[in-house]
C-alpha cells in the first residue's frame, strides 16, 4: 500500500513539474550565493581496526551530523536556483560541485569509520542507522533533483521511481525518531534535525 501511495505521489509531483507555464519568482527572492561559505569541517578519521571508546564515538556522531547539516544549508541556495530553472555561473558551479563532493566524502568517511572499527556497546546498530539515513537522504535529494531536471527536459525514460521509493523506506519520520531518541539517550548534542 505504501509503495502505491509513493508511486502516485511521485507521478503527481512529476506531472505538476512538467507543465509548460513557468512562474517567475520576484528578483528580490533570488537566493544569494556570493556569501555562502563552504564548511571547512567534515567527518574524517584515520582509524582502522581500532577500538573506539564511548566519548570518541559521541564526538564522531556529533561531527558527522553537524557537518551534514552545515553542508545541507550551504547547498540549499544553489539547489533553489536550479529548481527554479536558473543557471549557476562558473563560481557558483565550482562551489556547488565542491559542496557535493564534501557531502559524499562526509558520508563515505563516516560509513568506513563505523564499518572498520570496533564501536562501544550499544552504538553499532544506531550508528549504522544514522549513516544509512543521512546517506540515503543526500542521495534522495540528488536523485529527485535529477529526476525533475529530466522531466523538465521531457526525458521520461531516465526516471527511476523505484530508487526513490526504496530510499523513502530509510528516510522517513519513523527512522528519524529512532535516531533522535538515540541521540537523546546518549546525550549527543547536534545541529541535525533542527535540534539547535
Amino acid at each position: 500500500m505504501r509503495k502505491i501511495f509513493y508511486s502516485i505521489f511521485i507521478i503527481f509531483v512529476l506531472s505538476a513539474c512538467s507543465g509548460e507555464e513557468n512562474i517567475d519568482a520576484p528578483e528580490d527572492e533570488t537566493p544569494l550565493t556570493t556569501n555562502i561559505e563552504i564548511p571547512d569541517t567534515i567527518f574524517t578519521s584515520e582509524k582502522n581496526n581500532s577500538t573506539i571508546d564511548e566519548e570518541e564515538m559521541k564526538l564522531s556522531i556529533k561531527t558527522y551530523l553537524d557537518s551534514s547539516e552545515e553542508l545541507d544549508h550551504a547547498i540549499d541556495p544553489f539547489e533553489e536556483i536550479l529548481d527554479a530553472d536558473g543557471e549557476l555561473n562558473k563560481s557558483e558551479l565550482e562551489k556547488f560541485n565542491r559542496i557535493n563532493k564534501l557531502i559524499k566524502e562526509n558520508d563515505e568517511n563516516f560509513s568506513n569509520y563505523i564499518l572498520n572499527n570496533t564501536l562501544p556497546e550499544g552504538y553499532r546498530e544506531e550508528s549504522e542507522r544514522i549513516s544509512r539515513y543521512i546517506t540515503a537522504s543526500n542521495e534522495y535529494i540528488q536523485e529527485l533533483s535529477q529526476m525533475l531536471d529530466n522531466v523538465s527536459e521531457g526525458n521520461f525514460s531516465e526516471i527511476d521511481v523505484g530508487s526513490l521509493i526504496d530510499k523513502s523506506g530509510v528516510v522517513n519520520g519513523k527512522e528519524q525518531k529512532k535516531i533522535e531518541d538515540f541521540l537523546d539517550k546518549k546525550k549527543i548534542q547536534t545541529k541535525a534535525f533542527g535540534r539547535e
